[in-house]
C-alpha cells in the first residue's frame, strides 16, 4: 500500500494533475491546491465548476463494412481545482479497492485502472491470457463487452459500493460531495464555448481557447448559465481521473461473482475496463453451451444494474490441436461469428502463433501515411516558407524512433517481443520489416 505523502510528491502525480487546456479557473496542479483539496472540510463546500464536453470522433475504416465505421465518445474534463480533487479521491478508492480484490481473492481479475500491477501493462495481460488458452490444450473462450458501460452505470448501486468499501453505513460528508459531483454533475459543451468566443469549431479554433487564462470569468459563466446541461439520473464521465476506479468498483461484486463461478471449472476470467476473457478449460460441449449461457445470465442479472452485455459483439471460441474455432452459432444465436482469430488487448492469436491484431497495424499505417501525405502535398514546405523535416516522421513512424525516448509504437512492438513477454518465434515483429520501405513508398506517393 503506497502512503499519501509519496504519491502526492511523485513526479508522476504531479505530471498528471498539470493540463495545458483553458476551463472556467486558472491552470493548477495538485502541489499548489494540496493545503486546500487534502482538507475534507474546504471538500465539503466546494464549489465545482461545470465539465467541458466535446464528442471525440473515433470513427475508421473498416472492410468488413466497406466503408467508414462510425464510433463516438463522450468526452467531459474538468476545471483544474476538480481535477486535483478527484485525483485525490481516486487515489484514495483506489488503494481501498486494491486492498478489498486481495481480500476478496480477485486480484487478477481487473486489470485496468490498476496502481498496483507491478507496471504490467497490455503486452503482460494478454500473454497471460494466450498462455492459460496454450497450456490448456483444449478449452472454450468467451470475449465480450457491456453496451454504453459508463453511459448506464446505475447511481444509486455505485453509492452502495462505495459505501461498502469504506465500511460505512452512508458516504462521509467528503466523499458524499464528490460523489454527487461525479454522478450529477453539470457540462458546457465545448462548441458553446467556441461560439462565445467567436472561434470555429476546428483545431485551430480550440488552439486558441486553450491558450487563455481562463475560458469564462465567474460573471460571465453567470451570465452564459443558460448554456450549462445537467446529467441523468445515471452515468459518469468519461475523461475524469475517477472514470477508472469508479467503473472496478461498481464492478466488484459481478468481478467476484464470475470468477468464483469460473474457478469452479479452473477456468479464466480477466476484465480491462468493460472488455473481458473468461476461458473454460477441459469441458466438452455441452457443458461449455451450459455454462457460458449462465454467465451471460449473471452479466445481466438485475442484480447488476446497468450492465447489459452486448451480444452482437460477444465471440466464442473452441481451442482444441492448436487451432482457434469461432462457435458462437452453438451458443448464442446473436453472437459475433465473423472472426476466426480471437482477438483481445491489441494482440491475435490463430492457435499456433501471436501477431498484433490487423486493426492495430491498419491505424499505425494510417497515421504514417497521414504524416506522409502532408509533408508531400506541401511540397516539403510550411505556408510561412520553412522547409518541414522528415525528422518528425521517421522519429514517431521509423525504427529510427523506437531506441530512444520517449519512443514510438515499435518500442512498444519490441517490447512485446523480449523473452520475457511473447519472444520472437511469434508473428509480432513482421511490422518492423521494411519498415523505411513503407515510408519512403508513402513519400513517393502522388496524393494529388
Amino acid at each position: 500500500m503506497q502512503d499519501i505523502e509519496t504519491w502526492r510528491t511523485s513526479e508522476k502525480t504531479i505530471q498528471k494533475s498539470q493540463r495545458y487546456y483553458a476551463h472556467f479557473d486558472y491552470r493548477t496542479d495538485i502541489t499548489k491546491s494540496w493545503n486546500y483539496i487534502s482538507n475534507p472540510q474546504n471538500i465539503c463546500k466546494h464549489g465545482f465548476y461545470p465539465f467541458i464536453h466535446y464528442i471525440k470522433d473515433m470513427s475508421k475504416y473498416s472492410a468488413k463494412k466497406g466503408g467508414i465505421k462510425e464510433k463516438h465518445r463522450d468526452i467531459c474534463y474538468a476545471s483544474h481545482i476538480d481535477r486535483c480533487i478527484f485525483q485525490l479521491y481516486n487515489f484514495i478508492l483506489n488503494e481501498r479497492y486494491n486492498e478489498e480484490c486481495d481480500r476478496l481473492g480477485i486480484h487478477d481479475v481487473a486489470i485496468a485502472y490498476r496502481t498496483n500491477m507491478n507496471k504490467q501493462n497490455n503486452i503482460d495481460f494478454a500473454k497471460r491470457a494466450i498462455q492459460f488458452i496454450r497450456r490448456s490444450h483444449d478449452c472454450y473462450i468467451m470475449i465480450g463487452d457491456f453496451t454504453k458501460f459508463f453511459d448506464n452505470l446505475n447511481h444509486a448501486y455505485l453509492k452502495k459500493q462505495w459505501c461498502q468499501l469504506l465500511h460505512a453505513d452512508r458516504l462521509p460528508p467528503d466523499h458524499y460531495a464528490v460523489f454527487k459531483n461525479i454522478t450529477r454533475y453539470s457540462y458546457f459543451e465545448l462548441t458553446d464555448l467556441l461560439e462565445i468566443h467567436g472561434l470555429d469549431d476546428t483545431p485551430k479554433g480550440r488552439r486558441e481557447l486553450n491558450q487563455k487564462k481562463r475560458i469564462l470569468s465567474p460573471q460571465d459563466l453567470k451570465k452564459n448559465a443558460c448554456h450549462i446541461q445537467k446529467n441523468k439520473d445515471y452515468g459518469i464521465p468519461q475523461g475524469s481521473p475517477m472514470s477508472g476506479v469508479l467503473a472496478n468498483l461498481y464492478m466488484l461484486e459481478i468481478d467476484k461473482s464470475i470468477h468464483d463461478f469460473v474457478t469452479v471449472y479452473n477456468g479464466l476470467y480477466m476484465r480491462y475496463s468493460d472488455d473481458f476473457i473468461i476461458v473454460l478449460p477441459h469441458v466438452d460441449e455441452a457443458a461449455a453451451v451450459e455454462t457460458l449461457r449462465k454467465i451471460s445470465d449473471l452479466f445481466n442479472s438485475p442484480s447488476y444494474p446497468g450492465l447489459e452485455l452486448q451480444e452482437s459483439k460477444t465471440q466464442y471460441y473452441h481451442f482444441a490441436e492448436n487451432k482457434i474455432e469461432n462457435c458462437g452459432a452453438v451458443i448464442s444465436k446473436n453472437a459475433d461469428c465473423s472472426n476466426r482469430n480471437l482477438n483481445f488487448l491489441g494482440f491475435t492469436f490463430d492457435g499456433q502463433s501471436v501477431s498484433l491484431r490487423a486493426k492495430t497495424v491498419s491505424k499505425y499505417y494510417q497515421r504514417m501515411r497521414k504524416k506522409a501525405k502532408t509533408i508531400v502535398k506541401s511540397g516539403g514546405y510550411t505556408k510561412q516558407g520553412r522547409h518541414i523535416s522528415k525528422q518528425n516522421l521517421y522519429m514517431k513512424y521509423s525504427v529510427r524512433g523506437s531506441t530512444g525516448k520517449p519512443g514510438n509504437f515499435l518500442t512498444y512492438v519490441n517490447s512485446a517481443q523480449t523473452p520475457a513477454r511473447f519472444g520472437r518465434n511469434e508473428q509480432i515483429g513482421l511490422i518492423s520489416k521494411r519498415n523505411m520501405q513503407k515510408i519512403r513508398k508513402f513519400l513517393k506517393k502522388d496524393y494529388i
